[in-house]
């Protein structure tokens, strides 16, 4: 209690920076930055920079692929600019995915398909649709060039980030009175900083991706759209599980769009 009392009485941006060093910790499994503690408040707070940590992993996985592009060919630097992605985020959202596949997919009715996401296995379900959206990503990045790649990784990185945040924003927490952490709130000033994360994304990509950006925010898009929309029928909102599987669709059918103009 004592924490929360003292990281409140900072400014404005050391709160957001606390807010960041918590969403970095969470959607990755780099260390919590220095000076900063859990907080549950500014941890329900944090997914206002979830796309702000999309920037981060996008980053990462841009220069896993335009470093390996220079000396093996594309498809070779996808898997290990994918690998670079999963290996900073420690597969949340891959796991995400698989838990919601397993059960949306088996579970008859909400009940049950809570409790088979609950489950750590992986059943069938899981490990098709984790096939699907790896083996997706590989073969559209591996027809790229270094930079159109590059800059095609950052930008479905933040989109997957913020149809997290929209799907926090639009939809009820599925397993609300049963949560043992704090549940992400999202708002108008989420939307903002998520919006300005994009914007910078898009204004830098832009000239590299032409018509291809437009083409991946629509399919990103329409896919994170389907998938809140299937989590809002059998489940009536989403879970932690089901952000992850809307990141990986958001970020997969972007990389798509993007790529289909290659």
């Amino acid at each position: 209690m004592m924490e929360r009392r003292e990281s409140e009485t900072r400014g404005p941006l050391g709160r957001d920076w606390t807010r960041f060093a918590l969403a970095l910790e969470f959607l990755t499994r780099l260390p919590l930055l220095p000076g900063t503690a859990y907080d549950p408040v500014f941890f329900a707070q944090s997914p206002r920079f979830y796309p702000a940590v999309g920037l981060v992993v996008g980053m990462l996985s841009a220069l896993t692929f335009w470093g390996a592009a220079q000396i093996w060919a594309a498809p070779v630097a996808a898997v290990l600019a994918l690998g670079a992605g999963v290996w900073v985020t420690g597969g949340l959202h891959e796991d995400g995915l698989a838990d919601c596949a397993d059960g949306l997919g088996g579970g008859q009715s909400r009940e049950r398909a809570l409790e088979i996401m609950r489950d750590s296995r992986i059943g069938a379900y899981g490990v098709l649709a984790l096939v699907f959206a790896l083996g997706l990503r590989a073969v559209v990045l591996g027809g790229a060039t270094p930079a159109v790649g590059a800059a095609a990784l950052v930008l479905a990185a933040v989109v997957g980030r913020l149809a997290m945040v929209l799907a926090i924003w639009r939809l009820d927490y599925a397993r609300a009175g049963s949560a043992k952490f704090a549940v992400p709130e999202a708002g108008g000033r989420s939307l903002i900083h998520g919006g300005a994360v994009l914007v910078l994304v898009m204004a830098l990509a832009g000239p590299v991706l032409g018509g291809g950006l437009w083409t991946g925010l629509a399919l990103g898009g329409a896919a994170a759209l389907w998938m809140a929309w299937r989590l809002k029928a059998r489940l009536g909102g989403y879970t932690g599980d089901g952000l992850g599987a809307i990141c990986v669709l958001a970020e997969s059918f972007c990389l798509l769009g993007v790529l289909a103009w290659v």
